[in-house]
């Protein structure tokens, strides 16, 4: 179709929606698991048997914070076209026992998750969310919980104290960046405030444990002269999760409506946590959970192991991870020759030593998706003197072999507490991967 100002600014503001619901990896793949039911989607369990239909939409979840979708087209299918990106990003988890007295305040005892850029988390609004575990009689219940106002804040010291602040700071986690809770009157009350939210009345005889986060408060919002960028918490790598999910929800719809089938792969959405801090964890891309999802599948669909081996050798992975942008006050810190704009298209990104896992090979299969859907793209490698970072791809990889292909979405101050990004790269994506989920192989 023909893409509008209306609809890219409709799309953005569809994401800005979804990362303000999204205050946590949990509250992010909660609203994930609620488009994928209202698309028709139905929930399967690890522990369970799984017993799936020709042309059955499914889903399955693993530690609350990653999610995979797919769609079974028959038993008969070759192959698996897989979107992966991830719903964690760098903030502050809130350590156990974490209320500490300091000159007649209450502040909390927290730990840095991720790489972030520490300066713009001070001297703002912050909440808290995340999930808590209670036991309720024999029963431990996992119970997400959003504070959803302005509670804690981190404040700056003042340059009088620090004349060297603005020549470059060594922020020490334990030290500068804690967030103050309230005064005298809030000790002993964190563990309380927590309790009352989910509505625990006997507050003595409940104990929780918590994987609690701090989020900034602050709203997304499309801005510039002509609206042309959009600003948010945790656009890296919600931008990318969101739009991969809209995609392949999307993607059935539009077939429906035009009767076309994709009869020849499993679809395949993937969403994982802890890619900020290496994946390595049971519910990341290091770990077993997509070999175990399209292993299953395979088994459901009387697959033996050498037809299963066959059809990931015609599979194709596309792994979805927010790109640098060209910075116009650094510009000198961009690649000579690759160097990706927001609003440019999406990027595709380039490491020869495999920290991506692009190829010729996937880089040609996605530049003619591209294509094919009318969407710009462009291309990213790190300054050859400038170690870069690394993403899903390879990590996946390297427990299910899939020929891979790294992409992402061109943004400014990655890991900051505020991001920015071009306001018409998520209809691009969406474009892209919707092209993506309706072809064969």
């Amino acid at each position: 179709m023909e893409l509008t100002r209306e609809n890219y600014n409709e799309t953005a503001k569809e994401l800005l929606t979804f990362l303000q619901n999204s205050p946590s990896c949990f509250h992010a793949v909660k609203n994930v698991v609620d488009m994928l039911t209202a698309a028709g989607f139905t929930e399967v369990k690890e522990e369970e048997s799984w017993k799936l239909e020709a042309g059955g939409r499914y889903f399955v979840t693993r530690n609350q914070s990653s999610v995979i979708a797919f769609k079974v087209p028959g038993k008969d299918f070759k192959g698996f076209q897989i979107i992966a990106s991830h719903s964690d990003s760098p903030t502050f988890k809130i350590k156990e026992n974490p209320e500490m007295e300091a000159a007649h305040c209450i502040k909390l005892n927290v730990e840095k998750y991720g790489g972030m850029i520490c300066a713009p988390w001070f001297d703002r609004p912050l909440s808290i969310a995340g999930r808590l575990v209670v036991s309720e009689g024999s029963r431990l219940v996992s119970k997400l919980v959003n504070v959803d106002r302005d509670l804690v804040m981190i404040p700056n010291l003042a340059i009088h104290m620090n004349r060297q602040v603005n020549d470059g700071y060594a922020y020490n986690a334990q030290k500068d960046m804690l967030p103050l809770f309230g005064d005298e009157a809030a000790s002993g009350k964190f563990d309380e405030y927590i309790k009352k939210l989910i509505g625990i009345k006997d507050l003595k005889s409940y104990d929780i444990s918590t994987d609690l986060f701090l989020y900034n408060r602050e709203k997304g919002t499309i801005w510039g002269y002509n609206d042309e960028f959009i600003s948010a918490p945790r656009l890296d790598d919600i931008q990318c999760a969101y739009s991969s999910v809209k995609a392949f929800t999307e993607a059935y719809i539009n077939r429906n409506e035009k009767k076309e089938k994709n009869d020849s792969c499993v679809n395949v959405c993937c969403i994982f946590n802890n890619e900020e801090v290496g994946s390595t964890t049971q519910q990341g891309a290091d770990s077993t959970f997509l070999s175990d999802v399209l292993e299953r599948i395979s088994i459901a669909s009387d697959m033996d192991r050498e037809e299963y081996m066959m059809a990931l050798a015609s599979s194709f992975m596309i792994s979805a991870d927010n790109a640098h942008a060209v910075h116009p006050n650094h510009q000198e810190k961009a690649d000579p020759t690759n160097r990706p704009y927001m609003n440019g298209g999406i990027v595709i990104k380039y490491n020869g030593n495999q920290k991506y896992a692009t190829d010729a090979v996937s880089a040609a299969v996605f530049k003619s998706i591209c294509k094919k859907a009318a969407v710009p793209y462009q291309t990213y490698a790190n300054r050859s003197d400038i170690a870069g970072g690394s993403t899903l791809g390879n990590i996946s990889d390297s427990h299910v072999s899939i020929n891979t292909i790294d992409i992402g979405l061109a943004q400014l101050a990655m890991h900051s507490a505020y991001e920015t990004a071009g306001v018409k790269d998520t209809t691009y994506m969406i474009e892209a991967l919707m092209e993506f989920f309706n072809m064969g192989i």
